[in-house]
């Protein structure tokens, strides 16, 4: 899989991928115009919207319907280290949803691969490349 990142201006940054352009900029106190996303709320929107994933598959499974459910992201922020060190889940259901699916439902969301890849991390690597220098005959 392949990404490529490029610099449109200002403070965006945009990921080409496949046919898709995913647009990211600052909010406007940090430098931006915030005409997008930043890149962390991406982060949080792919762990939100996966665990919805989760829910979505197993609702549609069992035949139970998806109207009034949705999920519910929050964050605790460490304060001294500047990042979160809490992510709750919420799966918000209608009072008729049969109990005996609630810590199905629960272990579904436990199958979210960007979950799953946080707690069990890729390992990083960074390069610097410089195109081919062709040689002028």
């Amino acid at each position: 899989m392949e990404m490529r990142i490029g610099f449109p201006g200002g403070e965006r940054v945009e990921a080409e991928y496949g046919s898709f352009t995913i647009r990211t900029d600052q909010p406007a106190h940090k430098g931006g115009e915030g005409t997008a996303p930043a890149p962390f709320d991406y982060f949080l929107a792919s762990i939100g919207t996966c665990a919805g994933f989760y829910v979505h598959k197993f609702l549609r499974q069992r035949d139970l319907p998806t109207q009034g459910v949705h999920v519910v992201l929050r964050t605790t922020k460490d304060t001294e280290r500047r990042m979160i060190e809490q992510i709750d889940l919420d799966i918000v259901v209608p009072d008729d949803f049969p109990e005996k699916y609630e810590k199905a439902i629960v272990r579904a969301v436990d199958q979210c691969t960007v979950k799953r890849h946080i707690l069990t991390p890729p390992r990083f690597s960074t390069t610097v490349n410089r195109p081919a220098r062709q040689i002028a005959s």
